[in-house]
């Protein structure tokens, strides 16, 4: 008797085993989108043109701080940087007076662009002609080496526009004076505009005849 339930129970299990269904084959784990790098077409971006900001500033291909470009935050007491330092001595002083009025009112003055060696001014105006098609549309914003008050050292362009928002509205006290409609960030140096008040302003470059060439 013992052997024969034992003979049941053994096939009982095994029919049971054999009944019983596979486990489900494991789904694999889907992986991740992959991501896509920002700097992967770097190589292949555009840099940008010249701006019509007053701000030159180290790009490709841009001649260095030798030669007039300006890095980021300088401001008018930077000696050690060519485009501050080249200045006229007359307009370096009045901005200097200015700029330290101005930071009593919240104010600071950064030098976008000031003094330019011949050799980038006539990069800035190749870069221009590029930007907007032809000569004329381009002398409108940059003016030739043999013309341009910069290569001389006797214009700057000041930002932001904060300040050259308080320039051109005290600026006057100190002989500075907004020359271009089209360009609120350039100044120049009028000794008698203290007495007399600054200018008329032309519409643009192409209408001061010191421009004509």
């Amino acid at each position: 008797m013992a052997v024969v339930i034992a003979a049941v129970i053994g096939v009982l299990i095994i029919q049971s085993a054999v009944s019983s269904p596979s486990p489900a084959p494991e789904t694999p784990a889907r992986s991740a989108p992959a991501t896509v790098s920002p700097q992967a077409d770097e190589g292949r971006r555009r840099h940008p043109p010249p701006r019509t900001d007053g701000r030159h500033g180290d790009r490709q291909g841009a001649l260095g701080k030798a030669d007039g470009s300006v890095p980021g935050g300088v401001t008018v007491f930077d000696d050690e940087i060519p485009a501050v330092a080249n200045l006229e001595p007359g307009l370096l002083q009045a901005l200097r007076a200015a700029a330290t009025n101005a930071a009593g009112d919240g104010v600071e003055f950064t030098v976008n662009s000031g003094w330019r060696s011949a050799e980038y001014q006539e990069q800035l105006l190749r870069e221009a002609v590029a930007e907007y098609g032809s000569e004329e549309e381009a002398e409108r914003w940059v003016a030739t080496a043999d013309t341009s008050l910069h290569t001389s050292g006797d214009a700057v362009d000041i930002g932001p526009t904060d300040a050259a928002a308080w320039l051109s509205k005290h600026g006057v006290e100190y002989g500075l004076c907004q020359i271009y409609r089209n360009e609120p960030w350039h100044f120049e140096l009028r000794l008698d505009a203290v007495d007399d008040g600054c200018p008329p302003m032309y519409a643009d470059p192409t209408q001061d005849p010191r421009m004509q060439h």
